[in-house]
């Protein structure tokens, strides 16, 4: 018997349904293939959402996510002290004494979260009492610690707009909550964040860090130092003690891999109002104006 419905037409195919836009599809986004997409998409969006919200110049702080507030370290450090009481002249539990050394080395740390919460907030303070819309904004890896500080001493002790340059990582926590909503930003790529800090930056302050400040320090000075940023760029270092046990640059000099000159491109200083007092005659020197999109050069 011949099926009437073939010899009228018919088929036994399923008509398909609406096909994706390859812009829609969410396998395609998230592949290798589309990993250019990916990295336009963090340079775009960024830019898209500075302009609208005018947001052009900003100060960046560097510095550790371990960094903590004074108050907290302080409490913790007297609950152990008070632990240790408990053994009079024995000598404490290993894990106690490990737990007394790491908050010795917190308590040092807090004293830089108070100091970065505090030129944060004399900076926003100066940059609000210029009267020329969103100048020089605080500027941090949207994370805790130091980055937390310079957003906190914008956000709530100067009233603020501050930007958060977050990355995903499975060890990052949260971002910090002092960040002006509309100017946090989560990016994949280290360097389309990394390029975000340079680009609208007006000056950088570091404050002691790990791996990953240094790793930003020394990319933004060979930019100056080459020339690819092109602009003044005021770099403080801040904490003579944290940078004197550190980091020698002048046995850079010594062994000539750079010139003298090269260790003009940065300040060290060791308090917020020496920080600020610095900070605010460069940017007044080399910024008087507001800058235009088109000036903002990496």
């Amino acid at each position: 018997m011949v099926d009437s419905s073939k010899e009228n037409g018919g088929s036994d195919f399923v008509p398909p349904k609406k096909a994706q836009k390859a812009y829609l599809n969410p396998q395609f986004l998230k592949s290798r293939d589309a990993r250019i997409i990916r990295m336009m998409c963090e340079y775009l969006e960024p830019l898209q959402r500075f302009q609208r919200l005018d947001v052009r110049e900003t100060i960046v702080f560097f510095g550790s996510a371990r960094a903590r507030p004074p108050v907290a370290v302080k409490t913790e450090y007297a609950a152990a002290q008070e632990e240790k009481k408990q053994y009079g002249n024995a000598k404490p539990p290993k894990a106690l004494r490990e737990r007394l050394a790491k908050l010795e080395g917190d308590m040092k740390l807090a004293i830089y979260y108070e100091e970065a919460a505090e030129l944060s907030a004399l900076l926003t303070t100066w940059a609000k009492s210029l009267g020329q819309g969103k100048r020089f904004v605080i500027c941090s890896g949207g994370g805790p610690g130091i980055m937390e500080a310079a957003n906190r001493g914008a956000a709530e002790r100067a009233g603020g707009p501050t930007v958060g340059l977050a990355i995903s990582l499975t060890t990052e926590e949260r971002p910090n909550p002092f960040i002006t909503p509309d100017l946090l930003f989560e990016f994949h790529y280290f360097f389309m964040r990394k390029l975000w800090f340079a680009y609208l930056a007006c000056a950088l302050v570091i404050f002691p860090g790990g791996f990953g400040t240094m790793d930003e320090l020394f990319e933004i000075l060979t930019l100056v130092q080459t020339r690819k940023i092109g602009r003044p760029l005021p770099i403080i270092l801040y904490g003579k003690k944290f940078w004197g046990d550190f980091l020698d640059l002048n046995a850079l000099v010594r062994w000539g891999t750079v010139s003298p000159k090269d260790l003009n491109l940065f300040k060290v200083c060791d308090n917020p109002r020496e920080a600020f007092e610095h900070l605010k005659k460069e940017l007044i020197r080399y910024y008087p104006k507001p800058q235009n999109w088109h000036q903002a050069t990496v």
